[in-house]
């Protein structure tokens, strides 16, 4: 059963999704945007047809939303931590009420399944109700060791950066575009959203929803436009900036960034791996590793393109896991019961279809998949899987972001190591054993953020308190945990010194002093002062 939100809410594949009317005339007055702006019409991937229009906002209109968000902060920095917090656990509650609006405009505007759009409703309410609880926790001022014991006391604060700007992507265009925003806003900032205009109607439903929860007008601005004008300007014009999306575009945001020395956080591109250990189940590890590559038609900066397999069971598992892909159903309705849906776009057909036919051309085999299905929409491509890939083939190291995956045997898991290691990417990976022991010290050798031991990648995403991002090329910083709200915030220490000066006090020579001082230090550490 589809919401009110859509206009033409038939189950029928042929529809044209629209959202209402004036819902989306709603969503258009949200946008900071000259009156007279131009305007683009968002269409759907799952049949091609029209959603809405939205204008476009110039930089001139950013620097407008600029203005207005460092205008609003002020008056927000100053609420309390209580007043925020009723309003992240109202959002929490209108997101789960409201699921079905967000999950129809998420399948809509992303071609996802249900099943996978229900995972940013989850990951949404979860980010919520964890900064809802603990943002107090890691920002009030801490005491810490002072030069002297005692003498000095020292108080580490945290203030606000001031005005936050979000650039996010179109895979996840609830998620990335909301969670990111509520340590920031917790932590006393305001924030401008830029989203990609692929995901900017769930995006400014998400925003509203937090409207709706209390938060306060100006507080959170949104501009709609290309990424090299209103996505530029976002990132020239705010006090941190927060991108989620490719690497190229990661380093010229670094760049622009580090000439303002503004601070950023950026998560980018992967190349993730599982690895399916000799021992692993190999039933969860075969349902897992299909969730890990196919999840979002495989559009997820976390998911799987490489199965790394022992090749002590990988004639065993292999066979079972191609069956389990050939059984898996696609489909562009919006309602529960399939398990993938359609790529979002013709440039992301046109990249997996390439990546595929290269690979064929030069060698390697496609064990199932490897076809179009515009039956089932207009960018759906079948869950492909191959072996036999190698380094003269594109997907062996870029990243294809569609359902592609390839298959690599190993003897050891010195081996699997050395094989998910080479890349130079590093955000994510899995691996599947029944020793956890073993998993953990497998995992503590890979150069990847997180590392999930029999699971995909939802155990370590959806542990809120711990830090979530890449190393090496996949991006620079961290959401989610302390990590994820002290980076929108400027560290400061006060230090009070009582009694004496840090200085020769009492007529005490500047040799005597450092002599007393040197004795100090020397019992300090024997008695284990930090």
């Amino acid at each position: 059963m589809t919401s009110e939100i859509i206009a033409d809410p038939e189950l029928d594949p042929t529809a044209t999704y629209a959202v209402d009317p004036g819902r989306a005339r709603r969503y258009a007055g949200r946008v900071v945007a000259s009156p007279t702006a131009e305007t683009f019409t968002r269409t759907s991937p799952l049949t091609g047809g029209p959603i809405a229009t939205l204008p476009l906002s110039r930089a001139e209109d950013v620097t407008r939303a600029v203005a207005a968000a460092r205008a609003a902060q002020v008056r927000w920095a100053a609420t309390s931590f209580d007043e925020r917090r009723r309003i992240l656990l109202r959002f929490h509650d209108l997101v789960l009420a409201k699921q079905v609006e967000l999950l129809d405009l998420i399948q809509i505007e992303s071609g996802k399944v249900r099943k996978q759009a229900f995972e940013e409703v989850l990951d949404t309410a979860l980010a919520a109700r964890y900064y809802a609880r603990t943002a107090e926790g890691h920002l009030k001022p801490r005491r810490v060791a002072g030069a002297y014991p005692v003498l000095t006391q020292t108080r580490v604060l945290h203030h606000p950066k001031g005005v936050v700007g979000i650039v996010s992507p179109w895979n996840y265009p609830l998620s990335l575009a909301i969670t990111d925003a509520l340590p920031a806003l917790m932590a006393g900032n305001a924030v401008v959203l830029r989203p990609d205009q692929q995901g900017s109607i769930t995006a400014l439903a998400g925003v509203e929803l937090l409207r709706e929860a209390g938060l306060p007008e100006g507080v959170f601005q949104v501009v709609l436009g290309a990424g090299r004008e209103a996505g530029q300007a976002v990132v020239d014009q705010t006090d941190y900036v927060c991108y989620t999306g490719s690497t190229p575009t990661g380093r010229r945001v670094a760049q622009s960034a580090a000439a303002r020395l503004v601070s950023f956080s950026m998560e980018l591109g992967g190349k993730n791996s599982v690895y399916i250990a000799d021992d692993a189940d190999l039933g969860r590890a075969v349902e897992g590793a299909v969730r890990a590559c196919f999840s979002s038609a495989g559009q997820l900066c976390i998911s799987t393109e490489r199965v790394v397999v022992h090749e002590a069971i990988a004639d065993e598992f292999i066979p079972r896991f191609v069956a389990a892909v050939e059984a898996m159903t696609l489909g562009t309705a919006l309602e529960y019961g399939y398990d993938m849906g359609s790529l979002v776009s013709q440039a992301q057909l046109d990249t997996v279809t390439e990546h595929v036919e290269d690979a064929k051309a030069k060698g390697a085999t496609v064990l199932t998949g490897g076809r179009r299905r515009p039956e089932v929409g207009p960018f759906v491509y079948e869950p492909t899987v191959l072996e036999g890939v190698t380094a003269a083939m594109t997907c062996r190291d870029e990243e294809t972001f569609g359902p592609l995956v390839s298959i690599y045997r190993v003897a050891d898991d010195n081996a699997a190591i050395a094989l998910v290691n080479d890349t130079q990417y590093g955000l994510n990976s899995s691996v599947w054993t029944r020793d956890v022991q073993r998993g953990r010290q497998i995992a503590a050798r890979i150069q990847t953020g997180t590392v999930n031991i029999n699971e995909c990648y939802a155990a370590a995403w959806a542990s809120m308190g711990a830090p979530m991002g890449g190393m090496k090329d996949s991006g620079m910083g961290r959401r989610h945990g302390a990590e994820g709200i002290l980076k929108y915030t400027e560290a400061q220490t006060v230090a009070a010194q009582y009694l004496v000066p840090i200085a020769p006090a009492f007529g005490m020579s500047d040799k005597a002093h450092a002599a007393a001082l040197t004795l100090s230090l020397r019992a300090m550490k024997i008695v284990g002062m930090k």
